[in-house]
């Protein structure tokens, strides 16, 4: 199968944008590394792996082009700064820091990430949780600017919660110049909520998402900007935030919770809280007329709180199925197919799906069709026909600590054996029978936190994952879901704590992690 486009706005590199591409698979048709020898099971010291510390929130990175000299650099925004590294050595190029935004918060110190670090792995019990949730409300509480990308000159674009920043180099043929705030945006009044989402259109545009549903085309330039909210936003999307905030303490659960994806053709696509909906980007508005394609559509949401996954894309040549791919918000999340072009005039309403424009609902119960609760906070991984998540409710959970506090456990804890989830669940589109159907589910193989990433090249999906209280980065074959083994790293400062795996330009893993940066060796 073809995969997604290559936006030619964006650098040219396997990974400019977080997750990848703006289709947001998280995959890739370079063929990947896989653990052998020495390394396969072994824990890794640092002739086979790099470690950068760099700061919290360094979740992503993302690849430049090529410079004048041939190399690249890989850009990693944080809570506390900008970093530049060289894509080769993780050498840290340039800093940009950003203590003027949190002048009110003290800048954390390697020897604040190392006690960070040391707690999660030597306190155990309450103890540990606690330490984790102090963690958490110091370096994760208000952190904006997650979603980001870089562009072909070498610009970084971050949506920050109520505008968007560009960050520049001031000599962009030279890796090694400095970062600068290039131009900064601030949203205007009538755009509601907080910034969410960002992606890039086929001409070049920002587009950017707030949890109050409203949709911002944005010159790259800040010249100019078109602002628009989605269906239904108007009616319902200031009720919903102030209810979750009211019952849930904290803006994670917004109308919109997620990011968004585009297509070639000018469609971007997000999910409110019990619909996705695909808009029309002209070239100087958005549609959501059903006459220039634009659709809405329901899903299953039994919890009320809606889709906590980015939408993905499935399907791209002119003779394939072409859906749009979410994590609905059941209680058990359900992997959701939705046609994305015309539904065919005969399709006929699946049981149980809420609207006839639904194509497939795998439950994603990690082999366990008894289970009453699971959700992932992943994007989807998808790659080919086939659609995986994976399992990031905790083992156990300490009777005096909310339900909401599950995601602390598998995004902090997920290492310590009591918290530990476990399961990769992966249906499959079959184009012939038109049927999606239950490919393969591994309850052998834990994720707690990392969002998955496919090798077409090797066949392989990469996570991190957990062994013995140790993290590691597991292989799996994306066709069986048969282990292809697995790298020990060790301690708590290489769990990614929510971020994804990727792949270098050399088939290597690299990935964001608690505090730094981290690439595996090991080349296919």
């Amino acid at each position: 199968m073809s995969v997604g486009y290559h936006n030619p706005f964006l650098a040219d590199s396997e990974n400019p944008i977080a997750h990848g591409r703006c289709d947001q698979q998280d995959c890739t048709e370079l063929e990947g590394g896989l653990p052998s020898g020495g390394s396969a099971g072994q824990l890794l010291h640092e002739t086979g792996r790099q470690f950068t510390w760099l700061g919290p929130g360094h979740f992503g990175g993302l690849f430049s082009g090529l410079y004048p000299d041939g190399r690249r650099t890989i850009w990693s925004n944080g809570r506390e700064c900008i970093a530049k590294l060289d894509h080769d050595t993780l050498e840290v190029l340039a800093r940009f820091d950003l203590s003027h935004e949190r002048p009110d918060e003290p800048t954390s110190s390697k020897a604040d990430w190392e006690a960070g670090v040391a707690g999660l792995d030597d306190l155990e019990g309450d103890e540990a949780v606690m330490h984790a949730a102090d963690l958490a409300a110091r370096f994760m509480t208000g952190l904006d600017g997650v979603y980001a990308l870089l562009d072909h000159e070498h610009t970084l674009f971050l949506g920050r919660k109520t505008g968007a920043v560009a960050y520049a180099e001031v000599d962009p043929t030279d890796r090694h110049s400095a970062i600068v705030e290039k131009a900064r945006w601030e949203k205007p009044p009538e755009v509601e909520g907080f910034f969410v989402g960002v992606n890039m259109t086929p001409d070049g545009r920002l587009v950017l998402s707030t949890d109050h549903g409203w949709l911002v085309s944005l010159a790259r330039d800040f010249s100019d900007y078109v602002a628009v909210q989605i269906p239904g936003a108007a009616e319902d999307a200031a009720e919903h935030c102030a209810r979750m905030e009211a019952e849930r303490g904290n803006t994670g659960y917004g109308w919109v919770r997620t990011s968004l994806c585009c297509d070639d053709a000018g469609g971007v696509y997000i999910s409110s809280v019990d619909h996705s909906h695909k808009a029309i980007w002209t070239g100087d508005r958005f549609s959501f007329d059903e006459a220039d394609g634009a659709w809405s559509a329901e899903y299953r949401n039994g919890t009320g709180r809606g889709s906590g996954t980015t939408p993905s894309l499935m399907g791209f040549g002119p003779d394939e199925d072409r859906f749009l791919v979410i994590g609905d918000g059941d209680d058990v999340v359900n992997i959701t197919l939705l046609w994305r072009d015309e539904i065919p005039d005969d399709w006929e309403q699946l049981p149980g799906a809420p609207s006839r424009r639904i194509a497939g609902l795998g439950p994603a119960h990690m082999g366990d069709p008894t289970r009453t609760e699971i959700q992932t906070e992943q994007s989807i991984t998808v790659a080919g026909y086939g659609a995986m998540t994976v399992n990031n409710e905790p083992g156990t959970r300490p009777d005096w600590l909310p339900a909401r506090g599950a995601r602390l456990l598998c995004f902090f804890l997920g290492h310590q054996e009591r918290f530990t989830p476990f399961g990769m669940h992966k249906y499959r589109w079959n184009p012939d029978t038109r049927e999606f159907r239950e490919d393969w589910v591994t309850t052998e193989v834990s994720s707690p936190n990392s969002v998955p990433y496919v090798s077409q090249g090797s066949d392989t999906v990469y996570t991190c994952g957990t062994r013995g209280g140790k993290w590691t980065v597991e292989a799996v074959n994306w066709s069986t879901g048969e282990s292809r083994g697995h790298w020990v790293l060790g301690d708590s400062r290489f769990n990614t704590l929510g971020g994804g795996v990727h792949l270098d330009g050399e088939g290597r893993v690299i990935f964001g992690n608690i505090f730094g940066k981290t690439r595996i060796l090991d080349t296919p």
